[in-house]
């Protein structure tokens, strides 16, 4: 073998770039592998430093900076509202089911052509489900022109959205005109007031100058039995009722251990019908105000008039709020409104209804009191939840049965 008798000496070095070449040298010239190499091919290693670092550990830091930056890139991401993962609120149909409205608006009626006013704090238009309401305001606070929600978590935004939304949201009655009277505020303390003077006034609005064909008032005082004369607003809903406006009322919120035993001022007025809060089982609200069923020596308090005269859906009620948000309440203001627009789709209804004298406004309550559901069976009239729950469909079944106007 020649190559070996004339190479021996030569060792044979595999090339780095490619380990099937060769490269031939000299192995006794010192430091061969580093210079030579560097001198001859170009290429000069550096020695790199062996570490002892666990594969694991090294795929773990790499994970953790990939959702560090991740991170920084969602939050860039919501900074600039570029992005929303929107959840659709819950809704409170269950209301609107065991009211009898969606019934009534199975037949083709929204409250097309019937006039309801709120007094409340206002209202803030702006909210999608509110878009296309029919809108007639006044504010009583301000004396502003702009339309606004004057009071603590948009209360009246709030009753608005649950007679009138039409969106996201489908309220009672969505065809309806409505009458926005800001006439509460913000108390500062969390909660919504207002003057009896302004409060009257709102109420004299409503029927006069906006021509109300009903009068929902989520509001309410407390009554004195002592008084000798009724107050500004008992004597406000009073006219209206003489001038053929129907108005609905909130019993009170102040149930319980401390109750005093009557309904709010103006529903305890007889003409008015009262309204309780039911929950989601139908139950009594435990906050729902006691009413009472006579007053001494009073005809004015019999039947169709005992306190309240019916009970609505008033629990964890999700409706229109500020900037296009949905709140929830409970009480017995979410429960007048549902009254107020089941009446309203009756109206439309039964045209003949509207504008009625005092016999006529007696027959349409006493069709109510015909028509609730009681709570217990055998019980024609609880201080509590008055005559039943509302049955809407049963309510207008009831007035076109017995109702002659």
């Amino acid at each position: 073998m020649w190559e070996e008798r004339e190479l021996g000496n030569v060792e044979f070095i595999p090339e780095p770039s490619d380990y099937r070449i060769l490269s031939a040298a000299d192995s006794a010239t010192i430091g061969h592998q580093e210079g030579w190499r560097s001198e001859v091919l170009g290429w000069a290693p550096t020695p790199v430093p062996v570490v002892s670092r666990p594969k694991r550990l090294r795929q773990r830091l790499i994970s953790t900076g990939f959702f560090l930056v991740l991170i920084l890139i969602m939050w860039a991401v919501w900074r600039s509202q570029l992005l929303f993962i929107e959840i659709p609120p819950p809704k409170s149909e269950w209301a609107f089911e065991d009211s009898g409205a969606r019934e009534l608006q199975s037949l083709g009626y929204t409250g097309d052509g019937i006039r309801v006013c709120m007094v409340d704090t206002g209202i803030d238009p702006s909210h999608s489900d509110l878009e296309s309401i029919d809108l007639v305001f006044k504010d009583f606070i301000t004396g502003s022109n702009q339309i606004s929600d004057l009071g603590s978590l948009a209360h009246g935004t709030m009753m608005a959205g649950i007679l009138a939304s039409d969106g996201y949201l489908k309220g009672v009655a969505p065809g309806v005109t409505l009458g926005m009277a800001a006439a509460l505020g913000d108390d500062g303390d969390g909660g919504n007031s207002g003057d009896q003077n302004v409060v009257a006034s709102a109420i004299e609005w409503c029927w006069k100058t906006f021509q109300a064909n009903i009068i929902s008032l989520s509001l309410g005082g407390e009554s004195d039995p002592n008084a000798t004369t009724d107050g500004p607003t008992s004597n406000a809903v009073k006219q209206a009722i003489a001038n053929g406006v129907y108005v609905v009322a909130a019993a009170g919120n102040d149930g319980g251990p401390d109750d005093d035993g009557r309904v709010a001022t103006p529903s305890d007025v007889p003409g008015v019908i009262s309204v309780g809060a039911l929950d989601v089982d139908g139950n009594i609200w435990e906050g729902s105000s006691l009413g009472y069923t006579s007053v001494e020596n009073s005809e004015l308090y019999q039947n169709p008039n005992k306190k309240p005269e019916v009970s609505a859906p008033g629990v964890s009620i999700v409706s229109t709020a500020f900037d296009d948000e949905y709140y929830s309440s409970t009480g017995t203001s979410d429960a007048t409104v549902f009254v107020s627009g089941i009446l309203a789709l009756i109206l439309e209804a039964e045209p003949d209804l509207i504008s009625p004298n005092e016999d006529c406004l007696s027959q349409v309550k006493t069709a109510l009191m015909d028509s609730a559901i009681p709570l217990e069976e055998g019980i024609e009239h609880d201080s509590r939840w008055g005559y039943g729950a509302i049955d809407g469909k049963a309510w207008l079944n009831q007035i076109q049965s017995s109702v002659a106007c």
